[in-house]
């Protein structure tokens, strides 16, 4: 393997790593990449996790943590069997950090892109969003709400914590589960790259529109020139 070769190699290991991890409950997360590491054996590289087994995957996981189905899709992921498309790699955050910031979801199916539908999109970017700065802090795969008996539920509640969701397109309904769970939508039909819907979320934060500055926890008396506005 050439040099120029390996960096792209180790790149897509942690993209799988990555989304298998996020597919267990949160408790059983911390321990599952150095369980693997003991069975597999350092480096845990994509030749390595292409010839792994189902088996294997279950010995690093605590019985009745995961059901057969998330077994599965964990395999899917680490085997390259579902390809993780060029996920970007998100950074540590803690709350309050970037301070008077919201949480954004973007809905992906490549790379950094905001180019998914709210249904069928392959996962969620999830940035912390302040007026001056923004961080990637997670990246969610939405292939465990596939399964759920309502899927739109499902995702709404992945994103729970979020306080906007920008999109390709979302149906009245599932956008009315969105709005539901506490997470404004925002449909950006051409699609763009993630940087460019931040960049202009931003600029808004400034002097934000009625709807954003209910997300952002803006007093009342600060939007008393857009009540005006609306009324006139």
């Amino acid at each position: 393997m050439t040099e120029s070769q390996e960096p792209a190699s180790g790149k897509d290991a942690v993209q799988r790593l990555a989304e298998a991890v996020r597919l267990l409950p949160e408790s059983e997360r911390p321990g599952f990449v150095h369980r693997l590491a003991e069975q597999l054996g350092l480096p845990l590289d994509t030749a390595k996790l292409s010839t792994i087994a189902k088996d294997q995957i279950a010995g690093c996981i605590p019985a009745g943590a995961v059901d057969d189905g998330m077994l599965e899709l964990m395999y899917e992921v680490l085997n390259g069997k579902r390809p993780c498309a060029d996920a970007p790699v998100p950074e540590p955050y803690a709350d309050g950090e970037i301070t008077g910031s919201l949480r954004v979801a973007i809905a992906s199916n490549s790379g950094d892109r905001l180019d998914g539908h709210f249904g069928s999109c392959g996962r969620f970017l999830i940035y912390q969003v302040g007026v001056d700065q923004s961080r990637l802090i997670d990246v969610r795969p939405t292939a465990a709400t596939d399964r759920a008996e309502d899927r739109n539920a499902a995702r709404a509640a992945l994103l729970a914590d979020c306080d906007l969701a920008y999109l390709q397109s979302i149906g009245g309904p599932a956008a009315a589960k969105l709005v539901r769970a506490g997470v404004h939508p925002v449909k950006w039909p051409s699609g763009a790259s993630a940087a460019e819907a931040i960049e202009r979320l931003q600029a808004s934060m400034h002097a934000p529109p009625p709807w954003l500055a209910r997300a952002m926890g803006v007093e009342a008396r600060s939007l008393a020139r857009f009540a005006e506005e609306t009324q006139s």
